[in-house]
């Protein structure tokens, strides 16, 4: 994804934090000690969570490249409570998923940006490399209307023990939220058919609310939001 345009406040940041959040390959650990000096220089995040994530970077450059490798496909891939994909919190397999994927991937496209091949529109680092364009005002609301999803995976890394933890913590931050944990129901095998979770109070897992409650989370284009964006 090709990102121009005037840098809003905290860009940095979130560009970095996507960044973490991706596979831990070669190519991204030969680049944690930039990304850890781009953090502490924007200073969008405060002290205690700079150091935080300095614990996660320190992680991810230790020799075992496989075991930090094996760690985030263990973490990420296999659970759904700790998914990357926004929209597994939301609508899980249910039909609503093709549609919501349809409406963000325009959203994307209306700025300016484009997927590149393979890419999935509700992978939370490429939701994050979109909001790094937008505006101050609006890239902090955008963050807010998924500050629950981000609130729920970051108490789920926090059960797990684990340093990315400090990354939701991150983006909760920039969101104007505290990091809150909340209850996690334990992971059930993938293919399992999920019951009502308690992270959202009466969405399913298929992605159906309650029938007087609208969904928790709908990401879409706001006036304004693709300012400051083209390729």
């Amino acid at each position: 994804m090709a990102l121009f345009g005037n840098p809003p406040v905290a860009s940095k940041s979130l560009r970095v934090l996507a960044r973490l959040l991706g596979y831990p390959d070669a190519q991204l650990r030969a680049h944690l000690a930039d990304m850890r000096d781009a953090l502490h220089a924007e200073r969008a995040l405060s002290p205690s969570r700079l150091a935080e994530l300095d614990a996660l970077i320190g992680t991810l450059q230790r020799p075992a490249t496989l075991d930090v490798e094996s760690d985030y496909v263990a973490l990420f891939d296999r659970g759904r409570a700790t998914s990357l994909h926004l929209f597994e919190h939301v609508h899980g397999d249910s039909r609503d998923r093709g549609p919501a994927m349809i409406d963000l991937a325009q959203t994307y496209e209306k700025a300016g940006l484009y997927l590149a091949e393979g890419e999935l529109p509700d992978f939370l680092p490429v939701v994050l490399e979109f909001t790094s364009t937008q505006p101050p005002r609006v890239a902090r609301e955008f963050l807010a209307e998924m500050a629950h999803i981000f609130n729920a995976i970051f108490a789920a890394l926090q059960q797990r023990g684990s340093a990315y933890a400090s990354v939701l913590g991150a983006l909760l931050e920039l969101a104007g939220q505290q990091a809150q944990p909340v209850q996690v129901a334990a992971d059930e095998p993938i293919d399992a058919v999920w019951e009502e979770p308690v992270v959202f109070d009466g969405c399913s897992s298929k992605g159906q609310g309650r029938p007087d409650q609208p969904q928790p989370i709908r990401i879409v284009r706001k006036d304004g939001l693709g300012e400051g964006a083209r390729t």
